[in-house]
């Protein structure tokens, strides 16, 4: 698939690495270096690696899995260790693993000797349908997530489902939230297919999973920079990813996936956009009901919830001092730059409670 003004080329069909080594051979690369984590290097490597066809010279670099190493202290590691194989401005990195690494592994490649290219080879199926598509980038500051990043596509995606059957049920579920999020953005149709997700059978995953790629990558082609359109796709983030940090530091809670952590913003930002987005109090019950069939219920106290609260204010996309949501007028129909009240947002834990 290529789409205009979008530069990656996403690669899917049944000769996936033949169209990699192909792929490979016209960009003329030095040599190539394969990023990955301790996770990936377990399951993932010996497959890819068997079947990867190059002449080229190959270094495997492999760094320690989960999301308190996605820093910038990993990449002072990685970029030294880069320097000291013979990476060169024509190297090819090819970033092997979840939205952590493809994160990661991109800004480590756009930043050293000011940007060399990459290719991004998802094994999750968060990173499938969101983090390696779409060219953000970047590392933690801290508790506070992607604080510090670039917007840089990959040269190239490599979507294998194979990679799929070596997650655990919880990694599948994180990324399924992406892809009901999808639906609440831009297609209706598409979330009700998603919520009858019991009626659906593994040979229909390839299609969802074309579909959420086919619907970030349209809006990505649009707005690269996320001056406008692009905001949408941060519906249930806001919420999302200060309840991910709280949690990941919190002695009592369950330290939450990306995507589990966006399934509760989704219903807090459902209620919000009841509030203040004109969405009907029966959508945002669809959106508690459909999300929580596949999501566990977390009890936040009123300790929890304003601490939560004051993690917003760091929130990347908040402008002029305002933190920004996006909320929903009706399922499929978007609304972004909206602003809520402290007392709209315990609201909101209280209809996720009830």
């Amino acid at each position: 698939m290529n789409l205009p003004e979008f530069s990656s080329k996403i690669i899917y069909n049944e000769d996936t690495f033949k169209s990699l080594a192909a792929f490979i051979k016209t960009f003329k690369a030095s040599n190539i270096f394969i990023l990955t984590d301790t996770n990936t290097n377990q399951h993932c490597s010996s497959y890819f690696l068997s079947n990867l066809e190059t002449t080229l010279a190959v270094e495997v670099l492999e760094i320690e899995a989960g999301e308190q190493h996605k820093n910038i202290e990993t990449c002072f590691q990685l970029w030294e260790a880069m320097a000291n194989l013979g990476a060169d401005k024509k190297t090819l990195l090819i970033n092997l693993g979840g939205g952590v690494l493809t994160d990661l592994g991109g800004f480590l490649a756009s930043t050293y000797k000011r940007g060399i290219s990459f290719i991004n080879i998802p094994t999750t199926l968060l990173a499938m349908i969101d983090a390696a598509i779409g060219g953000k980038t970047g590392v933690n500051l801290g508790n506070l997530k992607n604080q510090v990043g670039v917007i840089n596509p990959a040269k190239a995606i490599l979507i294998d489902p194979s990679f799929l059957a070596t997650l655990p049920p919880q990694e599948m579920r994180s990324g399924l939230a992406e892809m009901l999020k999808h639906g609440l953005i831009y297609d209706a149709s598409y979330w009700n297919k998603l919520s009858t997700l019991n009626k659906l059978t593994t040979a229909d995953l390839m299609e969802l999973i074309k579909t959420s790629i086919e619907i970030k990558t349209t809006i990505v082609a649009k707005d690269l920079h996320e001056n406008n359109l692009r905001k949408v796709l941060n519906y249930g983030h806001t919420l999302g990813h200060a309840i991910e940090s709280y949690c990941f530091n919190h002695p009592n809670l369950p330290k939450l996936l990306h995507g589990e952590a966006i399934a509760i913003g989704m219903i807090l930002e459902a209620y919000l956009s009841v509030e203040i987005a004109s969405l009907s109090k029966a959508a945002a019950k669809e959106i508690k009901h459909v999300v929580l069939q596949s999501f566990p219920k977390i009890t936040f106290t009123e300790t929890d919830i304003e601490n939560i609260y004051q993690l917003l204010q760091h929130d990347k996309k908040n402008s002029h001092g305002n933190i920004q949501f996006v909320l929903l007028e009706a399922i499929g129909k978007p609304v972004i730059d909206c602003n809520a009240t402290f007392t709209q947002v315990k609201a909101a834990f209280d209809f996720y409670n009830s």
